[in-house]
């Protein structure tokens, strides 16, 4: 039997008088990778940060290899070897991977010279241990996601990590380097390193993890093993209600495509693309990252001018030189990340809603018309049930899944024909996650052209009527979402 590493006992929290958390209990044992899963809001990373050490509990007790802590400092959480990966991966550009990783071993020696030798020694033996092949002379800032997250984990082990907190990980990792870093976790386990695994992808909770607790509102709702928590019941103990995991099925007249592309080529992107979309249909783009997906959806949306081809809507050849001429033919596109592409964060949520449809509320003198403004936020607001008591705060306050509400809203008030969603989901919580597909759905069912593009394999075959495969910039194989299974779409990726 293994033996627990960190015992937390009845933790309480509250922040003016909200409760955070309410007296949750888990159990995390030597060797063990468990997930901590529930909705944005769930009280996740209040207990994160309470293990390690960056707020005190109001009531309750953490007890770590035997060592029991009513107030937990950072400090004391280091010592006990609890290591936290943040989605950042906290982690300095500017410096090299040996600096990254080895110098805070020399300042916790108390060095006044830094000996260089040895920071390259300490640093390349702590990637031998995680088994990785990484230019120690690189500045981070020139790595991929893939291996900056493994150079905080090289971090986290060469500090003694006795558990390490991983934070959403595979948010922005291919399913290749998905299967990498879950090799490297497998080996610390057989080391004895426990995995706290914070994620909202249930195909990877399944797969990589040993136990789950899950939290709803601030409190403990389930904790068990993963194999033994049916998938559709684990939905319903992370949101409080049962979600529908049916396919898209939309009845379709192809007698007049909606937009036509043929041929499109693109330098360094894609090649030879062509297709075709219809009103009502949500057709699926999938690939790995390099498979030329994004740089398509750019060039539709007008942000990568094609080099040749056609594209043709309701018949019509268009050119699509620019961003203009795509909201002019009633395009619109929702980026892959919100957070540098399609929100202004400090501005407010009612603004962002808005921007795109700004000469529509403007007077005859051309200032804006508050009355019209604010219906159309408001309007927006309730349609998308974006939970805000008010568009006038800014959109950063907002849950990941209600600031992706708010990039949808903002182009679905240009009133498109074609929607072009790029990772619609990617960072969401599963209830978000299945209110966006419920609102896509809704608006193909007005007669909606929508491209969803995505490496989500289960988000795809549920949600898009059709499938495009894309490899090396081509488009190599078409499928019905009835007719192929999420495993065979996967080996497709991989292959």
């Amino acid at each position: 039997m293994k033996k627990p590493l960190i015992k937390i006992t009845n933790l309480s929290k509250s922040f003016s008088g909200v409760k955070a958390l309410q007296q949750v209990s888990i159990t995390i044992n030597e060797g063990e990778v468990r997930c901590l899963a529930g909705e944005n809001g769930c009280g996740k990373s209040t207990l994160i940060k309470m293990i390690s050490g960056f707020y005190q509990p109001d009531e309750g007790s953490i007890e770590i290899n035997g060592n029991s802590y009513k107030n937990l400092s950072p400090m004391d959480a280091i010592k006990e070897g609890i290591q936290v990966i943040y989605q950042d991966f906290s982690i300095f550009p500017n410096l090299t991977v040996a600096e990254n990783i080895a110098l805070n071993v020399q300042l916790a020696q108390n060095k006044r010279v830094i000996n260089w030798k040895y920071v390259y020694k300490v640093a390349e033996e702590a990637i031998n241990k995680v088994g990785i092949n990484i230019d120690l002379s690189a500045k981070v800032e020139t790595l991929s996601v893939a291996d900056k997250q493994l150079v905080a984990i090289s971090r986290a082990i060469l500090q003694n990590a006795k558990l390490i907190i991983m934070d959403e990980p595979t948010t922005a990792l291919t399913q290749k380097e998905v299967k990498s870093l879950f090799s490297i976790i497998n080996e610390l386990k057989k080391e004895g390193i426990s995995i706290l695994f914070v994620s909202h992808k249930l195909d990877e909770v399944y797969e990589i993890c040993d136990k789950i607790t899950i939290l709803r509102n601030g409190k403990n709702v389930k904790d068990g093993d993963i194999q033994e928590i049916e998938r559709r019941k684990l939905v319903e103990y992370m949101t409080g209600r049962e979600i529908e995991d049916n396919f898209y099925q939309p009845s379709i007249q192809k007698d007049k495509a909606l937009l036509k592309v043929d041929r499109l080529s693109k330098e360094n992107g894609f090649n030879d693309i062509s297709f075709e979309l219809y009103p009502g249909e949500i057709m699926g783009i999938t690939g790995l990252l390099g498979s030329g997906r994004t740089e398509l959806a750019k060039s539709l949306f007008g942000l990568l001018p094609v080099d040749s081809g056609s594209i043709f809507i309701e018949e019509k050849q268009v050119k699509i030189k620019n961003v203009h001429d795509a909201i002019k033919h009633q395009i619109g596109y929702v980026p892959e990340d919100r957070l540098t592409e399609g929100l202004f964060l400090s501005q407010s949520i009612g603004k962002n809603i808005v921007v795109s449809v700004i000469d529509r509320i403007l007077k005859k003198s051309k200032l804006v018309d508050n009355k019209k403004m604010n219906h159309e936020m408001d309007k927006w607001i309730t349609d998308l049930t974006i939970k805000t008591p008010s568009h006038k705060l800014p959109v950063q306050v907002l849950s990941g899944g209600n600031q992706q509400r708010v990039v949808l809203a903002k182009w679905l008030a240009t009133n498109p024909k074609i929607l072009i969603l790029n990772g619609p989901t990617v960072g969401v919580d599963i209830g978000s996650k299945a209110e966006i597909h419920r609102i896509i759905r809704e608006f193909a069912g007005r007669g909606v052209g929508v491209i969803v593009i995505s490496d989500d394999i289960s988000e795809v075959i549920h949600n898009c009527n059709r499938i495009l495969v894309m490899k090396k910039g081509k488009i190599v194989n078409e499928f019905q979402n009835t007719a192929i299974t999420e495993q065979e779409l996967g080996q497709q990726l991989s292959s």
